[in-house]
């Protein structure tokens, strides 16, 4: 598995810069480089930077208390801060770098063996920080994580108005017992992963699972408005997901499982528990009404509260279940099902989906990316022709892998991701329709689609604009058309670049261009050296070697084959 990291040097000194260039190029490093601290300040704040090598003896270095500047500015908290001197061993200054918050030192003259080596045992640890930090967050919630991050710990907190939301599955003990134990487990893990994306859009937060029961919060651990409508609409895509599957298992004459889920307001308590195993939790009367609503509820139907309902009744269908028993506390609460989206509030007028004026009121994206994701490969897998067999779905998805990653490593938004990605996925469908100047189809395709998936006129002409750039003969101006262009080629640096490249040979062969191999690599060695080029610094850094290392493989076997005729 590949892996990527920014490295950033700070030095003064050109020759310097090159020289550690020329050391620390390939295996995954992104490197870049500016002269002063000053200049640093940009990519800080902007780019996820895992390991900063500074010259301290640069005239312009503002003294060590800018590593906590540093640390204070950057998006990686952990970065590794690695000092460049001549006179690194003048104990004072050293011991004073180290107790500012730099990890570790490298010396003039360089030495290349020693540098790569402590460059590489600190890119372990920043790969090892990024999986524990990962791991983490599916853990605890990110407010609980920057409280004991800055803290050292988290207090229990009182939410007045926090919601809950209860799931289960539907005789789930009676269905367990007749499932062998690996195909109990694969089959939870997939009904929760979905309910772990659907939850993820709403910005809600999932708490725990209990056996087959799932909990999950709003109100509590974000900021965003509307808690109690947000996870209404994440109970409709659950239960609509689980009647799709319903339906899908009884056309195939298998078993399948149905749902309940139930949903109450009020006051919580929200901690820490534990000393050794740490667990988030909350607590009070609002988890026991919650979980009494999925309790009553009848299969594929949600429960909700009078104070639910009151709050989400302008927007949705309900209807009145009357008093329900609360068992254990004792009394009574007024329920209610809740049906659906009304038609006036809903995507597509089908009840289903939130319009984007109710996205806006939740504080929540407007673009419906995932189903507007699934739309385009669903057409790409059933519309593109068995001729094409480069430009094939398998291709989309590695570009938008490759935009996703040249993206974390430029550091763009969250919403300048979603329109790159957008591009990626349609840039190629195109192909449905020609191989000859596809790109106008493509973009043609997106601006009927987007609009039905809440994307903005600016927003689809940003995308095209995009899938145009593609065309090796389009000018590549922004960032966005810069990475586009780059993730489509990025195989060109990579290991597997001979097995895609011979796709690419089929598809031709398909359309009546046939070549012998002597043809192919010089067909190849012309579109490398004559008209391909990298536009990012990013693509430059972490692929132009190895496309260098392609070009001259290809020369070697275009040498074989003239010297063996």
């Amino acid at each position: 598995m590949e892996r990527f990291i920014n490295l950033l040097i700070i030095d003064e000194d050109d020759k310097s810069q090159k020289g550690l260039k020329g050391i620390l190029g390939g295996g995954g490093n992104n490197i870049l480089s500016v002269h002063t601290f000053n200049d640093a300040i940009p990519i800080l704040s902007k780019k996820e930077i895992g390991i900063l090598l500074i010259n301290i003896d640069c005239p312009s270095f503002p003294g060590f208390d800018v590593f906590r500047q540093i640390k204070e500015i950057s998006i990686i908290k952990s970065i590794y801060i690695i000092v460049i001197s001549k006179d690194i061993y003048s104990g004072s200054r050293m011991i004073k770098g180290l107790h500012e918050g730099a990890i570790d030192f490298i010396t003039k003259p360089f030495n290349p063996n020693l540098i790569v080596s402590k460059i590489e045992v600190y890119k372990a640890l920043f790969y090892k920080d990024q999986r524990i930090g990962q791991l983490l967050s599916n853990i605890f919630p990110q407010n609980v994580l920057d409280d004991l991050n800055t803290n050292g710990k988290f207090s229990p907190k009182r939410v007045e108005n926090g919601v809950v939301l209860f799931t289960d599955f539907v005789n789930f003990s009676q269905k367990a017992s007749k499932v062998k134990p690996m195909q109990l487990l694969r089959k939870l893990e997939h009904y929760f992963t979905h309910f772990d994306e659907i939850i993820g859009r709403y910005n809600l937060e999932k708490i725990k699972t209990i056996g087959d029961s799932y909990m999950v919060l709003g109100g509590v651990t974000e900021n965003n408005k509307e808690p109690a409508i947000r996870a209404c609409l994440a109970a409709l895509e659950i239960r609509d997901f689980m009647i799709n599957e319903k339906i899908v298992a009884k056309a195939m004459k298998q078993d399948y499982w149905e749902i309940r889920i139930g949903i109450h307001q009020g006051p919580l308590v929200a901690g820490i528990i534990g000393t050794k195993k740490f667990s988030f939790d909350v607590w009070g009367d609002t988890v026991n009404i919650a979980s009494r609503a999925e309790h009553s509820a009848q299969p594929n139907t949600i429960s909700i509260t009078s104070t639910i309902a009151d709050q989400i009744k302008e927007y949705f269908e309900i209807n009145s279940r009357g008093n329900i028993d609360i068992k254990k506390r004792g009394g009574q609460i007024e329920m209610f099902f809740m049906e659906n989206l009304k038609i006036e509030h809903s995507f597509y007028k089908e009840g289903k989906l939130a319009s984007p004026e109710i996205l806006a009121m939740c504080e929540l994206s407007q673009i419906d990316f995932n189903h507007m994701r699934k739309n385009i490969l669903n057409i790409l897998k059933a519309s593109l022709p068995d001729e094409v067999a480069y430009h094939d779905l398998s291709h989309t998805l590695n570009v938008e892998k490759a935009v996703a990653r040249y993206a974390k490593l430029e550091g763009l938004t969250e919403d300048e991701m979603i329109i790159i990605q957008t591009a990626a996925l349609y840039h190629d469908a195109g192909f449905i329709l020609t191989n000859k100047d596809n790109e106008e189809f493509a973009a043609n395709l997106a601006s009927i689609h987007l609009p039905k998936f809440g994307y903005k006129e600016a927003h689809i002409e940003e995308i095209i604009s995009i899938i145009h750039s593609t065309h090796h003969n389009k000018p590549k101006k922004t960032l966005l058309q810069k990475i586009m262009c780059d993730a489509d080629h990025d195989y060109f640096g990579r290991a597997d670049y001979y097995s895609v490249a011979n796709r690419l040979r089929t598809e031709m062969a398909n359309y009546g261009t046939e070549m012998s191999d002597k043809e192919w690599i010089e067909y190849q060695l012309k579109y490398l050296e004559g008209k391909h080029r990298f536009f990012t610094e990013t693509a430059k850094n972490i692929r132009l070697h190895g496309k260098v290392l392609r070009i001259q493989e290809l020369k070697n076997e275009l040498n074989r084959l003239s010297t063996t005729k």
